[in-house]
This record gives C-alpha cells, sequence and structure tokens, in this order.
C-alpha cells in the first residue's frame, strides 16, 4: 500500500478512541503488568505515546519542512515515561493523549502538505536521511505496533491459565525478534 495522507489521519484519529475503549476502567492487573523484565505494560506505552505526541512526529515534521537535512532530529528518549507518568493514573494519561493528539492532528492538518513537501528530506540522529512521507508513515505504524504490544501484554496476563488452548493462541507465543 502506498502512503496516503488522508488515510495515515484516518488511523490516527482512532488510535485515542481504541485505547479509551480497551484499557479505561480496568483493574490496575491488566494495565500495569507487563511481560516480564524490560517489558512495558499498557500504562507504560500510553505514557510513551504521550511523549511521542509531545517531542517525536509534530516536531520533527515541522523541522523537516524548515531545515530540511541541516539540522538533526533531537534525540527521542524511549523511556522518558518512566518519569513523566509518575503519579498519573490511567485515565489522566488517556485524556492527555487523547489531548495531544487531537491537537497534532489539528496542526498536520493546517500544514497543508503538497506531495513535493512530503518528500522533503530530514536527518534522523541514528538513521541518518529520511523524509516527511517515511517520518508520518512510520507514526502510523507506530500507533499500531503499540496498539498490537497492549493487547499482546494483556493477553500473556492468562498465559497460564488458558490451558492447552495457548497451542492455538499465537499471541501468546514469545514475539520474534
Amino acid at each position: 500500500m502506498n502512503f496516503d495522507l488522508s488515510q495515515a489521519e484516518a488511523v490516527l484519529s482512532k488510535t485515542p478512541a481504541t485505547l479509551d475503549a480497551l484499557l479505561k476502567d480496568l483493574p490496575d492487573e491488566w494495565t500495569k503488568n507487563n511481560e516480564g523484565l524490560d517489558t512495558w505494560s499498557p500504562y507504560d506505552v500510553i505514557g510513551h505515546l504521550i511523549h511521542g505526541e509531545k517531542t517525536d512526529w509534530i516536531p520533527r515534521a515541522k523541522m523537516i519542512l524548515e531545515h530540511g537535512e541541516l539540522r538533526t532530529f533531537d534525540t527521542f528518549d524511549r523511556f522518558a515515561m518512566f518519569t513523566e507518568s509518575k503519579g498519573k493514573t490511567l485515565e489522566q494519561l488517556l485524556e492527555e493523549f487523547g489531548v495531544l493528539r487531537t491537537e497534532n492532528l489539528r496542526i498536520l492538518g493546517a500544514l497543508q502538505l503538497t506531495p513535493a513537501q512530503l518528500e522533503r528530506t530530514g536527518t534522523h540522529p541514528t538513521l541518518g536521511r529520511v523524509t516527511l512521507k517515511q517520518l508520518l508513515a512510520t507514526w502510523v505504524a507506530h500507533d499500531l505496533d503499540h496498539v498490537g504490544q497492549i493487547v499482546r501484554t494483556m493477553a500473556k496476563q492468562y498465559s497460564n491459565e488458558v490451558g492447552p488452548w495457548s497451542a492455538f493462541l499465537s499471541i501468546l507465543r514469545e514475539r520474534q525478534k
């Protein structure tokens, strides 16, 4: 499938409501447990998504449009949520994510990006040259990756309870790296 900005915006607009419907009002056992050492809980993932809304997608898009490859993106702190989410409830995080996403999609729409602008390039600190179109496509894939991560993490809470049906549940198998 080729990148289409309006389709990307449609997917991005669904993520907050999807996560809200999936996680709101669930007990902590579902939202604060993870898959083991060095993994994230659904609560952690929401905090991570919030940090991305603040520091990644729109700031980097603007940087590409304003500076091209002349200015390298700031490094993204993948673990900032462990500090930034402290003391907040999951409901507060879900609300914040929804507000930030709505605002970022408003900003994205206001940019009125042309096909030529989508091909403009910037510099990622690890990956090097990237296009605006790649950044925006990654935003969509990143959302979907984390929705999948949340669902997988939740399913694994019953790994020991499903008994022999585990043979039929690929979501419970270890993820290939």
